[in-house]
């Protein structure tokens, strides 16, 4: 059901649509979806993806999110228990798959996620600090005050936000003075201060580390798999014929042009960190070292 209400989310927040009125109708024909056929992903099952009155497709974006959801839920309570902790991670994962999901269908990230999961971010980590300890260290480097656990928490996270939305303005900064055009917009900045008030500095920058691998990876391969395909050729091909280059050569061009969400696989860095760093301090002892 909490999956059923990203979804909302993720169709209404860039429309700047209410979350709240009016209910779950069809995208197409806008016809109100009975309570029966609103049943999370087993609802889109037996109406075969399609709506009861007009027919019209239903993405599988919905039952997918739907069982995602239910999914890490599930793994975050075998993790985590019945704790604070729990809960912590469970907003945590709520914010990013909206934004995550968000990013991929509209290249957005929405203010109206990042700034409120910012300051959610904080006031978890008052209760449920990031593992860093960095921010009580310092404070009584700096000032030589020594604080508790909840502040020092607050400042693990604050530290955590600098960094990691500090970071990804540097670089699109950087990015824009070399190339002369933007690489990244302001949103992805503001999702990884979010991430960083949640995970600390640690945390963030393994997320970034791990996005941008996943990134690279994923982005090489659609870049190849383009041109593979001849992705715009006829573009090229007048162009060539123009005399402005080989075919092949601007085809490539053309093709490395292709944008990719950064803030998709930012989010797939945190899911792993959230989920899969705990389960590889366990399998892999000796990692320990290079995970924190």
């Amino acid at each position: 059901m909490i999956g059923s209400f990203l979804n909302v989310c993720i169709a209404r927040i860039p429309e700047e649509i209410s979350i709240v009125t009016p209910g779950s109708r069809c995208p197409k024909c806008g016809t109100p979806i009975k309570a029966y056929d609103n049943v999370p992903v087993l609802g889109w099952v037996w109406l075969g993806g399609k709506c009861r009155a007009c027919k019209a497709p239903i993405s599988a974006m919905y039952p997918l999110i739907e069982l995602t959801t239910g999914l890490l839920y599930g793994a975050t309570y075998l993790q985590y228990g019945i704790t604070q902790a729990t809960v912590k991670w469970l907003f945590f994962t709520s914010f990013i798959i909206v934004l995550t999901i968000t990013d991929l269908r509209v290249r957005l990230l929405p203010d109206l996620v990042t700034i409120p999961g910012t300051a959610a971010g904080l006031l978890f980590s008052a209760f449920v600090p990031p593992r860093d300890g960095f921010g009580g260290y310092l404070a009584w480097r700096l000032f030589h005050v020594p604080v508790n656990a909840h502040v020092g928490g607050v400042l693990d996270g604050l530290v955590g936000a600098a960094f990691g939305g500090g970071f990804l303005w540097g670089l699109a900064t950087l990015y824009k003075a070399v190339r002369g055009r933007d690489g990244m917009g302001f949103g992805d900045v503001k999702m990884m201060a979010m991430a960083g008030a949640f995970l600390g500095l640690r945390g963030t920058f393994l997320m970034i580390l791990l996005g941008s691998l996943v990134g690279s990876v994923i982005g090489v391969s659609v870049v190849g798999a383009l041109y593979l395909a001849g992705w715009r050729s006829a573009v090229a091909g007048r162009a060539s014929r123009r005399g402005l280059g080989k075919e092949a050569s601007l085809r490539w061009a053309l093709a490395s042009q292709y944008q990719l969400p950064l803030g998709t696989f930012l989010g797939i860095g945190a899911i792993a960190i959230v989920y899969l760093e705990p389960l590889a301090h366990v399998r892999w002892p000796n990692l320990g070292g290079v995970l924190g």
